[in-house]
């Protein structure tokens, strides 16, 4: 299925401790490109992170947060660090053996010290496997929302397909008229110029110049590159840079077509195929 390098999800999820979510965006890169941001408690989660992208995605510029946020009542989950206090206690009562004229500890200068207070929250093995099981929910959004947008880039492309196999069609079917009317415009320029040639020379010319004019090769080559493209919308894997490469094909045939056009028909034709090409070319630059 096509898949689009733009997409956004994000997915929260509450604890007793708090709120922990991950955020993933994504946009347009030739190559895979991720930008991993975690609290620096869970940093050892950034190689994982990066492997999980490396194996859900294969192209587009990715940003990845993860936010964690303790609760506003977060105090009723710290607990007395008892062994410390004790040193503290012992600490301060040897201070005053040594200075007895120095004041004692007060409770509030205990509970201000580093490390008396210990928050009670999931300890860290538990929050990196919650973090973990968090990204793979989110990741499951992020990559179907790609999805669905790439099936609708997909359904367009698909439109302009049959629009540039209409065109084609309708030349090959008008080709004889056009080499006509290609020979009968020579013969009037000949005329207009008062050219007098002999015959069969001049039949010899008009051979020439409508083997050099002739398109049906580039309409065969154009049918067959819109049948590839509609083959590669359908395959499971990435298809970006194929379409990509299929589109300067489709590019180049329609020019060829244009420059061997001697009749405004068939170079209107080809300006219509042209338009078409870019058009699907620029939404091609948005598929994975």
């Amino acid at each position: 299925m096509v898949a689009s390098m733009t997409a956004f999800a994000r997915k929260q999820t509450e604890f007793d401790w708090g709120t922990m979510s991950w955020e993933i965006r994504s946009v347009n890169h030739r190559f895979l490109e991720s930008g991993i941001r975690v609290p620096d408690s869970l940093r050892v989660l950034e190689p994982i992170v990066r492997d999980t992208l490396r194996k859900a995605l294969s192209r587009g510029k990715v940003d990845i947060q993860l936010r964690v946020s303790g609760r506003a009542d977060a105090g009723s989950n710290q607990a007395l660090n008892g062994d410390l206090v004790a040193k503290l206690n012992a600490l301060s009562e040897q201070v005053l053996q040594l200075c007895p004229g120095t004041q004692p500890l007060r409770v509030t200068d205990v509970l201000r010290w580093p490390g008396v207070l210990e928050e009670t929250g999931p300890d860290d093995e538990s929050l990196q496997a919650d973090a973990l099981a968090l990204l793979q929910d989110t990741l499951k959004d992020f990559t179907d929302s790609r999805r669905r947008e790439g099936e609708e880039l997909a359904q367009l492309i698909r439109q302009r397909l049959d629009a540039v196999r209409e065109i084609v069609l309708g030349i090959r079917q008008r080709l004889p008229e056009i080499l006509q009317r290609q020979q009968d415009n020579i013969r009037l320029r000949l005329d207009t110029f008062k050219i007098e040639l002999d015959p069969a020379r001049l039949e010899q010319e008009i051979v020439v110049l409508a083997n050099k004019s002739d398109v049906d090769e580039e309409l065969d080559r154009l049918l067959t590159h819109v049948t590839e493209v509609e083959r590669v919308l359908k395959t499971s894997e990435p298809v970006g840079r194929r379409l990509d490469f299929l589109m300067q094909e489709l590019n180049r045939e329609a020019n060829t077509l244009s420059s061997k056009s001697i009749v405004a028909e068939t170079t209107l034709n080809a300006v219509e195929l042209k338009v078409l090409i870019e058009q699907m070319r620029e939404q091609v630059q948005n598929i994975e």
